[in-house]
């Protein structure tokens, strides 16, 4: 139709010729038979999108997010400061920006040791003694910053390249870019036995993008890890069911147009549909070996380290099954129970508590990584371990330290990344980031060119604008690749 249209006449849609034409429903039915067949070619169906499937060569083909919430302290886990030692008490030497709470003390050294650690002779802290094991497989990027200075925007920042909600996190973003390789599981899954940090589930959300998109919420510690899983009627009375449900939204489809949140919606209904058995046999851990239980810590008498590392064994079963973004999150401390979830935040105590969380989640992470490689699944899967943003060099009150954006560490494992490294350095101090400084852009630009995309051609038209995961930003850091 042209532009010239009169207001009132009745345009002939796509959906409009389909549906009145003689083959139009078949047509229809086999747009639904090749979305279940292949859902690669409809992972990001929209006229408004600029979509960028793989342009690059892909070293991996799914990402394990291991979310630090809280801000670990880098100088006391990867990044060793001697300086902290020698001048432990004195005042700070250079000026202090404004802190979270501002009730600055003078240096503090950290209470733990560092080694060096495996041929490449990383240095890590005495906190991992079971990741310092796997030296040889981490890059560490000792540079990265934050614009965000507080929980719920550095959650979101770290997430989804912007410090407010609304906008699509990574995971929502890998899985419009490249599709889901399984017809029975989302694209796109949180283990969240520790439930949603400051910021709450917005982060992981899918934004703007086709509701698809967003993350599906896995709670391995409940009997019934995922809501309303088990059918609650018969299958055929439920297939049915769907069946109406569907008819009444493709009418709505013809009747008015394209409209890819109803698009999603059917989508949904037919995923959620196929994840009734998939979810139960994927939670189903009595298949594994005592000795892969064991690896991960599952038998340990510390109930937060066996929970996080039933994570860790279903994000790798979930990569196994062809999950593209897997995110992990961390349990409250004991003394913490019931609280939000931000366990590495240590104002006070913080001896105590990175002590505890360390020991919560150093097994498991571990044996993942072990796991992945033993079973030559490391090469095709990045891990990524990161909190929002780091901790001061000196003290809060008498021994705790604050946040800092201004340079923190950040670490990255298989899929193509150049094993041990590090990449990248703060001050003497360990206070700002001043060789090779990095941003939460490089780093989402960085996984994104692993799995075979160009981050500035994943783009999103909305409100008049392309968007994309690292906004206008980023640059891949590619003295951690191999």
């Amino acid at each position: 139709m042209s532009a010239e249209t009169p207001r009132g006449t009745l345009q002939l849609t796509r959906r409009k010729m389909l549906a009145r034409s003689s083959v139009g429903f078949g047509l229809t039915a086999l747009t639904g038979l090749l979305a279940t067949r292949r859902p690669d070619l409809f992972a990001a169906e929209n006229t408004t999108a600029m979509h960028a499937s793989r342009s690059l060569p892909a070293r991996a083909k799914s990402v394990i997010f291991l979310f630090m919430s809280g801000g670990v302290s880098a100088v006391d886990t990867f990044d060793p400061k001697p300086r902290l030692k020698l001048d432990h008490g004195k005042p700070m030497p250079v000026p202090v920006k404004p802190t979270m709470f501002n009730a600055n003390g003078n240096i503090m050294a950290s209470p733990w040791e560092f080694k060096n650690y495996g041929e490449c002779g990383l240095p890590v802290s005495d906190l991992f003694p079971h990741v310092a094991q796997c030296a040889d497989d981490l890059a560490v990027v000792r540079s990265m910053t934050s614009i965000a200075n507080e929980h719920a925007q550095g959650n979101y920042f770290i997430h989804t390249g912007f410090s407010l909600a609304g906008y699509p996190s990574a995971g929502a973003w890998v899985n419009y870019g490249l599709g889901s390789e399984n017809d029975n599981l989302p694209g796109y899954v949180v283990l969240a036995s520790g439930g949603s940090p400051l910021g709450g589930i917005g982060i992981y959300g899918n934004g703007f993008l086709p509701a698809v998109h967003q993350a599906s919420l896995v709670d391995p510690s409940q009997t019934e890890p995922l809501p309303n899983i088990t059918p609650r009627e018969a299958g055929s009375r439920q297939r049915m069911r769907l069946r109406f449900v569907e008819q009444v939204d493709r009418r709505q489809l013809v009747q008015f147009g394209d409209n890819e949140q109803v698009e999603s919606a059917i989508r949904n209904y037919e995923t959620a549909f196929r994840m009734q058995t998939a979810v139960p046999a994927l939670v189903d851990l009595s298949g594994e070996t005592d000795a892969t239980r064991r690896l991960y810590g599952i038998d340990s008498p510390v109930k937060e380290t066996a929970a996080y590392g039933q994570q860790c064994l279903l994000a790798r079963r979930l990569v196994e099954r062809g999950v593209r973004f897997v995110e992990l999150t961390c349990l409250p401390r004991p003394a913490e129970l019931g609280q939000i979830g931000n366990p590495w935040d240590q104002h006070g105590g913080l001896k105590t508590g990175h002590a505890e969380m360390a020991q919560q989640v150093d097994q498991p992470i571990a044996g993942l990584i072990r796991d992945l490689k033993q079973r030559g699944l490391l090469d095709e899967t990045l891990i990524v371990w990161a909190g929002e943003f780091g901790r001061t060099p000196f003290a809060q009150g008498s021994d705790g330290r604050d946040h800092n954006p201004f340079g923190f560490s950040v670490w990255l494992a298989g899929g193509g990344i150049k094993g041990g490294t590090a990449c990248g350095a703060t001050d003497e101090l360990g206070y700002h980031a001043v060789e090779n400084v990095a941003t939460v852009y490089d780093l989402w630009a960085t996984v994104l060119h692993q799995l075979g995309v160009d981050h500035e051609a994943l783009t999103y038209r909305f409100g008049g604008r392309d968007f994309r995961l690292t906004d206008v930003h980023g640059n891949v850091i590619r003295d951690i690749l191999a």
